[in-house]
């Protein structure tokens, strides 16, 4: 219990400052042009998500710190027998709790967005809808919580209130698969690894939403809530809904950060390992939950369960192939990357900015700002034949400096929780210290920057549009005219 009391209560003070840093980075650091309403989908669910996190994270960290004084101290804040209350514990959990669900899936709403609009090759359909749904959600998802325990005494009218706003926060995610699938009709929709795992999530997800609905009624509830029903819609949102994102994002990304795509051909192996082997492990258990099977058992005799739970242990097998093959697709991709090289920066024909830089990326963002004067703005500068425009002179570029400080400061907490665990008061107190020092002789050193020279960013800029020159569009893409450098791309999109 410690060791959960300690590793909860460290990470949560980081993720709360992470959820900070983005929220003022977002704010402050947007390109010239990129208004609120220009962001890209995956900029704006990046936001609301650290503000979740901002918001939700001190909770946890809260009922932590109350726990461990519970357990060192004997302040008893959740022993009924002394004074405390039990159910406030369940309260401030789940008011992190179920905020931190959206923490996990609202990023990846945002991989979907850009997915679609990339691989339909359209404007994304609904872009404003879109934004006002990503806020309603970061803001509904502080009132649901306690629909994790309808069935733990609280009275009709709160758990009415409760299933009532459980219900209310589908209605922003169903606009969003609204949006997404109107983005793809009549569009031209390449079927790439991205692609397939977005419209498995959006077929799934469905499925996971309805349940979930199914759910928000209490009397429902009470009669499935201890059942593997409850775990099949669990896992029926987080898998689809996050887990499918990343592994989306992974290959959509993947040629960003490392200069080359990963093998399609595993990958769509992996896809459908992953989406078949989910069906057949997780779509039983829903009729086990109806059949009255509780969830977190260590052995059962029921016969008529056999036959459901032998189809689940294949899909869970099929799942473990979806892994290796995972596996195997990096470590292909590596061993042909020569083949699978990108030298454009623009592997998929994209919209938003981070295309328009190499692959992978130099150390700066930009030789140049662009001027922002669209949502769409890689794809609108190369409407405009600018996208690949050398300008006529460079300047030089204040980076950043390779720092100790992250790893120094994660070594010292590291070492605190431990010490924590085996109550080593002593080396709690050496390791604070140091911590505080740490962060004192950080945030006092201004010589935190170098300066790249203006011959150094030309020639890395020269590198690319040399590059762009000689590079043949993908084969997944041949369709698609590009032009030479410098040159107007025609439009594939139906704005």
């Amino acid at each position: 219990v410690d060791y959960w009391i300690w590793a909860v209560l460290i990470s949560g003070i980081g993720s709360t400052l992470t959820g900070i840093n983005f929220i003022v980075t977002i704010i402050k650091k947007r390109a010239p042009g990129m208004l609120f309403m220009r962001m890209p989908l995956f900029t704006w669910t990046a936001f609301c998500t650290a503000i979740l996190m901002a918001f939700a994270f001190p909770a946890v960290t809260v009922v932590g710190v109350l726990l461990e004084l519970d357990r060192a101290v004997g302040m008893h804040f959740f022993t009924n027998g002394d004074g405390g209350n039990m159910m406030m514990f369940a309260n401030l959990l789940w008011i992190w709790g179920h905020p931190e669900v959206y923490i996990l899936i609202l990023p990846a709403f945002g991989i979907y967005s850009s997915v679609v609009t990339t691989f339909a090759s359209k404007r994304l359909f609904g872009y404003t809808s879109l934004v006002w749904a990503t806020c309603a959600i970061a803001i509904l998802s502080f009132t649901v919580w306690l629909h994790h325990f309808f069935t733990m005494g609280s009275s009709a009218n709160v758990n009415s209130f409760f299933g009532i706003t459980t219900m209310i926060i589908a209605v922003p995610t169903g606009v969003k698969v609204f949006d997404w699938l109107f983005t793809m009709y009549r569009g031209r929709i390449r079927f790439s690894v991205p692609m397939m795992y977005t419209v498995a999530f959006i077929v799934t997800f469905v499925i996971g939403g309805v349940t979930g609905v199914l759910l928000a009624l209490p009397p429902a509830d009470y009669l499935m809530h201890n059942t593997t029903f409850l775990v099949a819609h669990f896992h029926n949102m987080l898998i689809p809904g996050a887990l499918f994102g990343y592994f989306a994002a992974l290959n959509l990304w993947f040629p960003k950060a490392m200069g080359f795509r990963l093998d399609e051909k595993w990958g769509k192996r992996s896809f459908w390992c992953w989406v078949i082997g989910f069906y057949l492990a997780f779509m039983p258990l829903y009729l086990l939950g109806f059949m009255g099977m509780p969830r977190r058992m260590e052995h059962y005799d029921v016969a008529a369960w056999q036959p459901w739970l032998i189809v689940a242990f294949v899909g869970a097998v099929l799942i473990l192939f979806g892994l290796i093959f995972l596996v195997v697709q990096i470590a292909v991709s590596f061993k042909n990357r020569a083949a699978l090289v990108d030298l454009t920066g623009d592997p998929w024909h994209g919209r938003s900015l981070e295309w328009l830089t190499a692959s992978p990326p130099a150390p700066y963002n930009f030789a140049v700002l662009p001027e922002v004067r669209d949502r769409d703005a890689f794809h609108e500068l190369k409407e405009r034949g600018v996208a690949y425009k050398r300008p006529d002179h460079y300047e030089p570029i204040a980076l950043p400096k390779n720092s100790a400080f992250g790893p120094v400061l994660g070594g010292v907490a590291f070492v605190l929780g431990f010490a924590a665990v085996w109550y080593v008061w002593w080396l709690v107190a050496v390791c604070a210290v140091i911590a505080t020092i740490t962060v004192i002789i950080r945030a006092s050193n201004d010589n935190t920057e170098y300066v790249m020279s203006a011959a150094e960013v030309e020639a890395i800029e020269t590198q690319h549009l040399a590059n762009l020159a000689k590079a043949q569009p993908p084969a997944d893409i041949e369709d698609i005219p590009l032009g030479e450098p410098g040159a107007p791309i025609p439009s594939t999109a139906t704005t």
